[in-house]
């Protein structure tokens, strides 16, 4: 369930689900902390904008296909925007990059807005959605959002949208144990948390990026 604050600052709490869990098998579960990390970005108009990926961390669990070709992982952290002023829109839109076989370390653990990945170029889509499974070959990276908040439309139908907007200068979005099912990889699987921080002023509009350490699915 996701609860809403009137404070400040707005905490979300998001599951989801990306194939299919199972506890209770032979194999232990492996869990990895990760750093998290930070960037900070100026906006034209010279607002500052502070994203953060917190309290990170992965546990790796055998699958219920329990081959070699499925992996499981359960994953949590809390994204946290700041801003130095009060924006115009700020959203915030938490996810995760999967690869198999392919680089997703980049440049490093942290980046910015202009932030470039190994995987850029070779056509990673926005596929995993909430409540699927992520097949991936050889080569291939997908990225999905963890959000699938429901809310009406302007003419009251039902709309979902893959970000938390929030009001005033701070605003995050937490989630605990989402599952990361991927399936079809025969080769390494690796998986990199990212956070996006939309802000619009009355001059500037930008997208702040920073992304996690990656891990290893094994």
């Amino acid at each position: 369930m996701i609860h809403h604050r009137k404070s400040t600052l707005i905490g979300l709490a998001a599951t989801a689900i990306l194939g299919f869990a199972t506890t209770g098998v032979a194999e232990a579960d492996t869990f990895v902390p990760l750093p998290g990390g930070s960037v900070t970005e100026s906006l034209g108009d010279g607002t500052t904008v502070v994203v953060r990926i917190a309290a990170e961390s992965a546990t790796i669990s055998p699958s219920l296909g329990a081959t070699p070709l499925h992996r499981n992982a359960w994953v949590s952290a809390s994204a946290q925007v700041e801003l130095s002023a009060p924006a115009r829109t700020a959203k915030i839109k938490p996810g995760y990059v999967v690869g198999c076989q392919v680089n997703i370390a980049g440049g490093g653990a942290n980046g910015g807005a202009n932030y470039s990945s190994d995987w850029e170029g070779r056509s990673p889509s926005a596929g995993g959605s909430l409540g699927g499974n992520l097949s991936l070959g050889p080569g291939q990276a997908k990225k999905f959002y963890l959000l699938d908040l429901e809310a009406p439309d302007a003419f009251g139908a039902e709309s979902h949208r893959n970000f938390a907007p929030f009001r005033g200068t701070t605003g995050s979005v937490t989630w605990s144990n989402s599952t990361i099912g991927l399936a079809g990889c025969a080769g390494y699987a690796q998986a990199r948390a990212f956070v996006e921080a939309e802000v619009e002023t009355g001059t500037a509009k930008e997208v702040v990026t920073v992304w996690g350490q990656p891990f290893s699915l094994g």
